[in-house]
C-alpha cells in the first residue's frame, strides 16, 4: 500500500493546471513502458519531468485514439468539458506558444477534467520541440499574387511572371480564427502511439498483416503525417467521383471558415506560421551587431505598431501630403493648370499609377538589357469587370461609398464629396470600358511594341513623355530616341483622347485619389474600419480581425523583405534543403525532356531547341546568396530612411527610394540573380526573359516538402510545384521565349498549329467547370492550367523514375520504401492524394466571385480534378472505371 501511494504522488506531478489566461504543462521528459490500463487502475512510472509555460490550452478539439483496443474503449470527440477515458491517447490538443515554437509531444491522457490535464508521454523519449525548420508548416496557395503596387489589369512584366502560391489574396482575419489568436502560433499535438495506430487503424478496415511483403514506416513523422492525412479524406466519396472531396473532405469538416477571412486553406496556415516566427524574430531579437537593413525592418515593423502615434496623427499626413501636391478640390477649393506637376508628383516619387503604369524591367527581345516599359493601369477594384458587370452593382455601391467616407475623413464636405467623388467613378469606368481584358493579352508577340519617346508622343499626345519621363526616372537623362516597350498601344492611344476631352478638375481629382488610396492603409483606425465594408462587399468578409502584428508583418515584408529574409533563413532554413531541391528540379527535368522524347506532334527540331531550353533553366532555391551578407544585404537598402516613429513618413520613404532603385536598373544589364519574391513567401514563380524558376524559403515546407517524408508526398508536393514552374517555360506564353529569354519565334509553324488545337482542348475543358454557377475563364487560367498538369505529369514520372531506376541500388539495400501507417494507400496512390490535399481550401462566395474574374488560376477544386481527370496513371492506381467523372476517356494533354 505505502509503494502504491508514493507510485501516486508521483504521477500527480505530471499535471497540466489551466488557470485564467497562464498554465503550465509539466510533461514526462521520458518513462517507462506503460503497464495494463485500466479504466479507474492506470498506473505509469515517470522519472524526470520538464515544465512548458504556455500562454493558453485549449482541448477543444481533441481525436481520442485507444490505447488498447477492447472493450470501453473507442474513438471519439473530446470536449473541453468532457471527462475523459483513462489511458485514451489525444491528438490535436492546441497548445499556444508565445515563443512561436510547434511542440510535437505524444501525449496519454492519465486525468482529464475541466482546466485540468493530467498527462504522460506515450512512449521513453524526450520532450521535442519543433525549431521550424523546413520539415514544418508554414501559409501558400497556387494562388494569384498577394496585392501589390501594380493595379488590376495591368501588365504582367516578362521579367517577373509569379505562377504560384499566393500569400492568401485580402485576408481579412489574421491567425486561425476559430482555433486560436494569430498573435500566437498554432502547434498542434500530433499524436498516436505506434501500437495504438496500428490497433485502431482496425477501425477504418484496414488488414495489412495478411501481406508479408507489407511494411510500415513508423517514425515520428511517418505517424505524424499520417495522422494529418487520415483527418483530411473522406472516405464515403469515391475517389473516381470526385477526388477533391475525397482527399480534402475531411478537412473542409473540420475548417470551417474562420471568423474575418475571405477564404483559407493549406498555405494560408503556413504563411501564418511564418509570420509568427517574424512576430517573434522582430519583436525579441537584438540587432546591436547586425546589419543595418535588419535594425531598419525591425524600425519600420515598430513604426507601424506604434498605433497610439498613428492615432495621434489621425489623418494628418496625409492631408499635408496632398497639399503639397498641389491641393485636391474635394478638400478645399482648388483651380490650377499643373496636369503634368500632378501626374509627375504622384507616379514619380510617390508611386501612384494613374491612367498608366511606367516601369524599368528586362527587355523581352532582348533579354541583355533593361528598357522602359508601359501598359494599360488605373483602376482601383480587382477587374474591369466590377465597373462593367451589371451583377456587380453592390460592389460599386460599397466603393463608392467608401470613396464618400475617406474623403469627408480628410475633410470634405458631405454634398460636394458625394458628387465628386461619383464623377471620379464614373471616369474609373469609363477607363475599364478602354482596358483590355487579361484573356485577351496572353499572346505576347502581339502585344509587345518597341518605340522611341517621340514616336509614344504622337501615339499619346495628351502626355508629355519626355518630360514624365524624364521626372519619374530622375536623374537620369533622355532623349526623344529613349526606346519604350508598349504593351496597351490602343489603350494609350485610347486614355491620351479621354485625358484631352475630361475637366482639369476631375483629372486632378483622379489623379490626388490615386495617391488618398495609396496612404489611406497608413493612418488611423477610421480609415481602416471605412476599407472593412468595403471589402465585405468585395470579399464576404463581416470585419477585420487582423492583429496589427499581421499587417506590420505583410508590411514589413514588402518593404524590407529580404532584410526580414535574412533573418527568417538564419533562424529556419535547412541547409540541407538546397542540395535535395537541386536533385529533385534535374530529376523532374531528366522526366520532362523524357515526355518531348515521346510527344507525336512535335517536329525534331522544335523538339530538340525544346530540351536545349529545359538543360538551360536556371533555378534559385531558398534564398539569394547576398541576404546573409550584412555588406551587401545593407547596400541593397542603402539610402532607405526609417524612421522608429513615424509609419506614414517611413512609407513615402520607401516610394521615394524605390522610384531612385528602378531609375538606377535602365542603364545597367539586367541581375539574372534578382528576386522578386522574398525568402518567407509561400510561392513560386517562372522568369520568362531569365528562363529561370524561384523556389522561396517559405515552400520549401510541409506539407510540399520535409526531409523525413515519403518521397511520393515530397514528389507530389514540391515536385508538382517544381513541374509546374518548369512547365511555364512551354505554357502558352513561356513558350515564346527561347532558351535565352528572348521573345522571339523558334518553333516551327506546324508544331505551333499543333501545340494550339492541343491547348484549345484545354480551354474547352476547364471553361465546363463551375463555381456557384459561374463559369472558370478557360482562356483566362490556360496558362496555369497547362502547367497543373505538365507539372504533376513531369513529378509523377521523376517520382517513379526515382523509385525504379534512379534509386534501385538504394531499394536494394533497403528494399522498396515503407508505406504510411493507418491511410491504407499505395505510394503512388499516396503521391496524388498529396499533390490534392495541398489544395484543400473554403472560401466564401464573393471571394470565389473575386478569383474568377482576376485570378489566372483555376480554383482549387477544379486544379485537382482537371489535372487528375488528365491522367491515365491516376486512373490506374485507382482503378476508376473508364466513363466515370475522373475517368470520361477524352483527356487533354499538352505535355
Amino acid at each position: 500500500m505505502k509503494e502504491e501511494e508514493e507510485e501516486e504522488e508521483e504521477e500527480e506531478r505530471v499535471i497540466a493546471v489551466s488557470s485564467g489566461d497562464r498554465c503550465m504543462l509539466y510533461v514526462a521528459e521520458s518513462c517507462s513502458e506503460t503497464e495494463a490500463v485500466e479504466e479507474k487502475d492506470a498506473r505509469a512510472r515517470y522519472s524526470t519531468f520538464r515544465k512548458v509555460n504556455v500562454s493558453s490550452l485549449r482541448v477543444s478539439h481533441i481525436v481520442i485514439v485507444c490505447n488498447q483496443c477492447r472493450s470501453g474503449f473507442k474513438q471519439g470527440l473530446l470536449n473541453r468539458s468532457a471527462q475523459a477515458q483513462i489511458g485514451t491517447f489525444v491528438t490535436h490538443v492546441t497548445i499556444i506558444n508565445p515563443v512561436s515554437v510547434n511542440i510535437f509531444v505524444s501525449l496519454v491522457v492519465h486525468k482529464c477534467e475541466f482546466g485540468r490535464l493530467i498527462v504522460k508521454l506515450s512512449e521513453p523519449r524526450g520532450l521535442f520541440m519543433a525549431n521550424f525548420s523546413m520539415s514544418n508548416y508554414k501559409r501558400a496557395t497556387f494562388e494569384e499574387e498577394e496585392g501589390s503596387d501594380i493595379p488590376a489589369d495591368g501588365a504582367i512584366s516578362p521579367d517577373s511572371v509569379e505562377v504560384g502560391f499566393r500569400k492568401g489574396g485580402v485576408q481579412l482575419c489574421g491567425g486561425l480564427g476559430r482555433r486560436t489568436q494569430l498573435e500566437i502560433v498554432l502547434a498542434a499535438l500530433l499524436v498516436a502511439s505506434l501500437l495504438s495506430l496500428f490497433a485502431c487503424a482496425l477501425t477504418l478496415g484496414i488488414h495489412y498483416k495478411n501481406d508479408p511483403s507489407f511494411s510500415l514506416c513508423l517514425t515520428e513523422a511517418c505517424v505524424t503525417v499520417a495522422s494529418k492525412i487520415v483527418e483530411s479524406l473522406d472516405r464515403t466519396v469515391d475517389p473516381c467521383q470526385d477526388f477533391y472531396q475525397y482527399a480534402c473532405g475531411g478537412w473542409i469538416r473540420k475548417n470551417p471558415l474562420p471568423d474575418g477571412r475571405s477564404r483559407w486553406s493549406t498555405f494560408n496556415s503556413i504563411w501564418d506560421q511564418n509570420q509568427a516566427m517574424l512576430k517573434h524574430l522582430l519583436e525579441n531579437g537584438t540587432f546591436n551587431s547586425s546589419s543595418e537593413a535588419e535594425k531598419k525592418a525591425q524600425f519600420y515593423y515598430l513604426s507601424c505598431l506604434n498605433e497610439q502615434r498613428i492615432e495621434d496623427l489621425g489623418a494628418q499626413p496625409l492631408i499635408d501630403l496632398i497639399t503639397k501636391t498641389g491641393g485636391w478640390n474635394i478638400t478645399e477649393p482648388w483651380e490650377k493648370d499643373n496636369f503634368m506637376e500632378v501626374l509627375k508628383t504622384v507616379s514619380g516619387p510617390y508611386r501612384a499609377q494613374p491612367f498608366f503604369s511606367v516601369g524599368v524591367s528586362v527587355d523581352p527581345k532582348n533579354s541583355n538589357s533593361n528598357v522602359i516599359q508601359v501598359d494599360q493601369s488605373g483602376l482601383f477594384l480587382p477587374s474591369r469587370d466590377y465597373y462593367l458587370n451589371k451583377t456587380n452593382e453592390k460592389v460599386l455601391k460599397a466603393y463608392l461609398d467608401y470613396m464618400v467616407e475617406l474623403g469627408l475623413l480628410l475633410g470634405g464636405d458631405k454634398k460636394s464629396t458625394q458628387s465628386q467623388m461619383q464623377h471620379i467613378l464614373d471616369f474609373e469606368t469609363a477607363l475599364a470600358n478602354i482596358t483590355v481584358p487579361q484573356d485577351e493579352r496572353r499572346d505576347e508577340e502581339k502585344i509587345y511594341h518597341k518605340i522611341t519617346i517621340a514616336e509614344l508622343q504622337t501615339l499619346a499626345p495628351a502626355v508629355e513623355w519626355l518630360d514624365y519621363l524624364t521626372s519619374a526616372l530622375s536623374p537620369l537623362e533622355l532623349n526623344d530616341t529613349e526606346p519604350v516597350v508598349v504593351y496597351a498601344k490602343e489603350y494609350l492611344q485610347q486614355v491620351s483622347d479621354l485625358i484631352n476631352k475630361t475637366d482639369r478638375n476631375l483629372l486632378n481629382n483622379y489623379m490626388i485619389w490615386n495617391l488618398v488610396q495609396k496612404g489611406a492603409s497608413s493612418l488611423d483606425q477610421r480609415f481602416e474600419n471605412a476599407q472593412d465594408k468595403l471589402l465585405e462587399s468585395l470579399y464576404g468578409t463581416k470585419k477585420s480581425c487582423t492583429p496589427r502584428w499581421q499587417t506590420c508583418i505583410g508590411n514589413t515584408d514588402d518593404t524590407l523583405g529580404f532584410a526580414l529574409g535574412a533573418l527568417f533563413v538564419k533562424a529556419t532554413f535547412d541547409k540541407h534543403s538546397k542540395e535535395i531541391a537541386e536533385g529533385m528540379i534535374n530529376e523532374i527535368r531528366t522526366a520532362f525532356k523524357h515526355t518531348l522524347d515521346n510527344l507525336s506532334w512535335m517536329d525534331e527540331q522544335t523538339r530538340q531547341a525544346a530540351k536545349d531550353k529545359a538543360d538551360a533553366i536556371y533555378d534559385m532555391i531558398g534564398f539569394p546568396d547576398f541576404i546573409l551578407d550584412p555588406k551587401e544585404l545593407d547596400e541593397v537598402y542603402d539610402g532607405y530612411e526609417v524612421s522608429e516613429e513615424n509609419f506614414f513618413q517611413n512609407m513615402l520613404n520607401f516610394y521615394n527610394f524605390s522610384a531612385r532603385v528602378m531609375a538606377d536598373q535602365l542603364r545597367k544589364p539586367p541581375n539574372k540573380d534578382q528576386w522578386s519574391m522574398t525568402p518567407p513567401t509561400v510561392n513560386a514563380y517562372y522568369m520568362p526573359t531569365k528562363n529561370g524558376i524561384v523556389f522561396p524559403a517559405g515552400i520549401l515546407q510541409a506539407p510540399f516538402y520535409a526531409r523525413d517524408h515519403p518521397k511520393a508526398l515530397n514528389f507530389g508536393g514540391i515536385g508538382v510545384v517544381m513541374g509546374h514552374e518548369l512547365t511555364h517555360a512551354f505554357d502558352d506564353q513561356g513558350r515564346e521565349y527561347d532558351k535565352d529569354g528572348n521573345l522571339r519565334p523558334w518553333w516551327q509553324n506546324s508544331s505551333v498549329d499543333a501545340f494550339k488545337n492541343r491547348t484549345e482542348c484545354m480551354v474547352d475543358q476547364y471553361t465546363q467547370y463551375t463555381i456557384n454557377g459561374e463559369h472558370i475563364n478557360g482562356k483566362q487560367t490556360l496558362g496555369e492550367n497547362i502547367a497543373d498538369n505538365g507539372g504533376l505529369k513531369a513529378a509523377y514520372h521523376a517520382s517513379y523514375f526515382s523509385f525504379s531506376f534512379y534509386l534501385l541500388s538504394w531499394v536494394q539495400r533497403n528494399g522498396k520504401e515503407k508505406r504510411l501507417p493507418a491511410v491504407n494507400l499505395t505510394n503512388d496512390q499516396l503521391f496524388f492524394v498529396g499533390f490534392a490535399q495541398v489544395w484543400c481550401s473554403v472560401r466564401t462566395p464573393e471571394s470565389a466571385h473575386e478569383g474568377l474574374m482576376t485570378d489566372p488560376h483555376s480554383p482549387p477544386k477544379y486544379r485537382v480534378i482537371g489535372t487528375l481527370s488528365n491522367s491515365p496513371e491516376f486512373a490506374q492506381h485507382f482503378q476508376c472505371p473508364l466513363g466515370s467523372p475522373m475517368n470520361s476517356g477524352h483527356r487533354c494533354v499538352v505535355w
